[in-house]
Parts: structure tokens; C-alpha cells; sequence
């Protein structure tokens, strides 16, 4: 086949390389410059594989038989809607990588917590001796772990909703859907939309799979009504079956009748409300791979976190500081917020999407005694919380985080979490992370 990529990032030229060698005609077609992808001109180049760079030509549609796009590449754009209105079939990385696998998927998606629970997921199986890979959205794109992969290894894959959005036979034998709440709404164009994305992780799914879904998120609990699939719930009250938080304990339902404590959630190594939800879901998916659960609790209990969420940083006179850059969103900063019960030093602040920080003002009120305001929402965050909290303003990272030193007293935790995107200032969040911690290292 005449296969055109679009999009030259990690995905796109992991898929290309996969087609080649599948003996397709690859071409990759990416909008931004040259400059910005030398490595990747030279990759291109030294496979064969034909490419442009700084613009969609119309070469790249002709004679096409398939589009693979990128997870970034938006539905609005020019090339996809012409190549939609050609009538040429456009799947995702994510669709195109798994249709060359027979190996079990674990196919985890949610608008916060994914990249928590599918290393978390990858760990509890891996501790337990069952070999897994953590993949997709994570960072590693699928089609780049498939070259040597063992058929018996478990594929734990992130799934965001631009990956899902353009899913057609994508099958998991078990999908979860952690929560769902307002974001990247300017591609999906409404949340309806967003919903109904991060809901084809259950699209093809039959009796014999599992999707597990969050029972207290009403748009994550409401896939229930397009899934064909073994439904398992987490939840802080009680459910059918799945897994739910009683008297501070982790507790299984396998029936009606039949429960099992597994452990008390202090016992779990990952702080807040919002991972006792992760890990409820990463133990369900290990227990569908028949991991014991003394084995789960060991992995739960040992299990601490991934880079740039929540992540410990140091402690400096008494102060934590914990690096929190993940938080792109409203949503995952007001967990990363009621994770704690000291008062914070809150660093916030880079470019919003539509972003109502209204949404913060309990959390904010109870847990928050200074605010630092950084990026292009610095004076939407000091407007909104001024009048009653204490706010700063800071030029840039680093100067937030010495000042946020100044401010922070013996027990007080300084809390980088932005709730917003960091494209303003950093080339992604994992940049904007690494600046953080640096700055931190270099307090004197």
C-alpha cells in the first residue's frame, strides 16, 4: 500500500518504519520546518523513506491508499479534510501498530491519571513475574516495542483521545476509562465528542473482554451504555463488581455476596484521593491476569510514581517540593491540591484552555497559603485568587521557585502543579518538569 504518515514525531516516524518493513511505500508529510527535525530528515533519509518538510504538498495525497495521522494533528486541518472528503481511510498510530499484534492489550485512557495507572499497571504485572511493556501516550509509541516482542508479553497501552478518536478494529482484552472532564476541546470541537472518543476503548469489545470504569465520574460510568463488555467499576462507594473504598480499605467485589480486602489505602505508596482511583483500576487489570493478591498489595505498597507527577523532588529546611508538571489541566491540579494536608506553596500558571479557576477555590481555601503566577495565564490566576489568598507574580520558573523558597516555612510544601498547558514557555511538559527540578537543585 501507499501509506502517507502525517505528523513526524515519535509516532509518525515509528509507523513509517513499521510500513517499510512491512514492505508498504511510506511518505511522511510534516507542516512544521526543517530545521526543527533534522534528526529525523536524517533517520528518513537514510531508510529511503520519501518525506516532506514545512508544508503538505499535494503529493502527499496522491495515489494514497491509507493516512496514518499523528495523535496531534487536529480534525480541522487542511489534509484531513480534504483526504476525508478523497474518501481515504485514516487510522491512528495506535490502530495501525496493534493490528500487526496477537499479544493481550490493557488499554487505559482517561482525561487524568493515565500515565499514573499504565506504569502502574506495567509494575504490578511485572513485580508479579508476568512480563509487560507500558506504551502509547506514555512515550514510547506502540509501533516502536514490536520488533523482537515476546507474544506473551502484556501491553499496557496509554490511550489518549486523539490516538482513540481515529480507532477502527482496536480491541483490548481490558479497557479503562478513569474519568472524563472538559479538555482539548478546540480539537474534538465538544465535549460530546471528547466523550464519545475516550468511549471506543470499548467499541469492539465483547463478553469475553473487561472495561473498567469509574462509577463516580457520570461521563466514565455512562460507556457502560455502548460497551459489550464484562463491566467492572471503581468507585469510593459500593459497586456490583470491581473495586471500592470501604473504611479506608481497598475491597474487591467478585459477586454479589463475595468481597476481599485486599489493604488499607495508607498502606498504598502513592498519595490522594486520585490514585486511590488508580490504583483500584491498575489492581483490577492485574487480577484479570490472574495476579495474586498478596502480590498486588506488595507492587501497590512499592509502586512510587512516575516523573512529573506528584513527583518528590527534595526537601530543603523542612520544605518539600514536589514536581507536578503533568498537571495540564483544572482537573489534575485539584488533585495534585488535595494530596496533601500541609500548607502549599502553589506555583501555577502557563498558557490556559478555557481554563475556570473557579473550580479551585474549595481546594485552594483550605489547602493553599501563597500562589505564584507564571505564563500567559499569570494575571487570569492572580485576578481570581487575589482577593483571597495570598498571590505572587513571577517572570519565569525559576523565579517562581526562589520565591516560592522565600515564602515557604518549616513543614510547608512548595507544590509546582500548573493547570495549564506549557506550550508558552517550554517545548512540553517534561521540559517545563526537568526546568522546575533544576531550579529546585540549585536553591541554595
Amino acid at each position: 500500500m501507499n501509506i502517507t504518515i502525517i505528523g513526524a514525531g515519535k509516532s509518525g516516524l515509528s509507523a513509517a518504519k513499521l510500513a517499510l518493513k512491512d514492505g508498504d511505500k511510506p511518505f511522511v508529510t510534516e507542516s512544521g520546518l526543517n530545521e526543527k527535525y533534522q534528526s529525523t530528515i536524517d533517520i528518513l533519509s537514510d531508510a529511503g523513506i520519501p518525506h516532506e518538510f514545512g508544508n503538505h504538498s499535494a503529493k502527499a495525497l496522491s495515489n494514497c491508499d491509507l493516512i496514518i495521522t499523528s495523535p496531534g494533528v487536529p480534525p480541522y486541518s487542511q489534509i484531513i479534510m480534504e483526504a476525508e472528503s478523497r474518501g481515504i481511510p485514516i487510522i491512528s498510530e495506535l490502530e495501525y501498530a496493534a493490528s500487526h499484534v496477537r499479544n493481550p492489550i490493557i488499554s487505559i485512557t482517561g482525561t487524568n491519571g493515565k500515565t499514573t495507572t499504565t506504569a502502574l499497571t506495567a509494575y504490578l504485572l511485572s513485580n508479579a513475574g508476568k512480563p509487560a511493556i507500558a506504551a502509547g501516550n506514555i512515550g514510547t509509541p506502540l509501533s516502536a516495542c514490536l520488533q523482537d516482542l515476546d507474544p506473551g508479553t502484556i501491553l499496557v497501552i496509554e490511550a489518549s483521545s486523539y490516538q482513540l478518536d481515529r480507532i477502527k478494529d482496536y480491541k483490548p482484552k481490558v479497557g479503562m476509562i478513569l474519568n472524563i472532564t472538559p479538555d482539548h476541546l478546540t480539537y474534538h470541537g465538544s465535549f460530546e465528542a471528547y466523550e464519545r472518543a475516550k468511549w471506543k476503548t470499548s467499541l469492539n469489545q465483547d463478553e469475553n473482554d473487561i472495561v473498567i470504569l469509574n462509577a463516580d465520574n457520570p461521563s466514565a460510568a455512562a460507556c457502560a451504555k455502548i460497551s459489550r463488555a464484562n463491566i467492572q467499576y471503581i468507585s469510593m462507594n459500593p459497586v456490583q463488581r470491581g473495586a471500592y473504598a470501604r473504611d479506608n480499605q481497598l475491597v474487591f467485589v467478585t459477586s454479589e455476596h463475595n468481597e476481599e480486602v485486599l489493604m488499607p489505602f495508607n498502606d498504598v505508596r502513592l498519595p490522594g484521593v486520585h490514585n486511590r482511583y488508580n490504583s483500584m483500576a491498575a489492581a483490577l487489570a492485574a487480577r484479570a491476569f490472574e495476579i495474586r493478591n498478596e502480590n498486588i498489595r506488595d507492587g501497590l505498597m512499592q509502586f512510587s510514581g512516575v516523573e512529573h507527577r506528584l513527583e518528590f523532588v527534595r526537601i530543603r529546611n523542612n520544605v518539600q517540593f514536589i514536581n507536578d508538571s503533568k498537571a495540564t489541566n483544572i482537573n489534575a491540579a485539584w488533585y495534585a491540591l488535595s494530596s496533601y494536608q500541609d500548607p502549599i506553596i502553589w506555583i501555577a500558571g502557563g498558557r490556559g484552555d478555557n481554563n475556570t479557576y473557579n473550580e479551585l477555590d474549595s481546594v485552594t481555601s483550605k489547602h493553599v497559603k501563597t500562589i505564584i503566577a507564571i505564563g500567559e495565564e499569570q494575571e487570569a490566576i492572580f485576578n481570581h485568587f487575589c482577593t483571597s489568598i495570598r498571590c505572587l507574580k513571577a517572570e519565569s520558573l525559576e523565579e517562581a521557585t526562589q520565591l516560592a523558597s522565600q515564602e515557604a516555612i518549616e513543614g510547608d510544601i512548595v507544590l509546582f502543579s500548573p493547570a495549564c498547558k506549557s506550550f508558552d514557555m517550554f517545548a512540553n511538559f517534561e521540559h517545563r518538569g526537568q526546568v522546575f527540578k533544576s531550579a529546585v537543585q540549585a536553591l541554595l
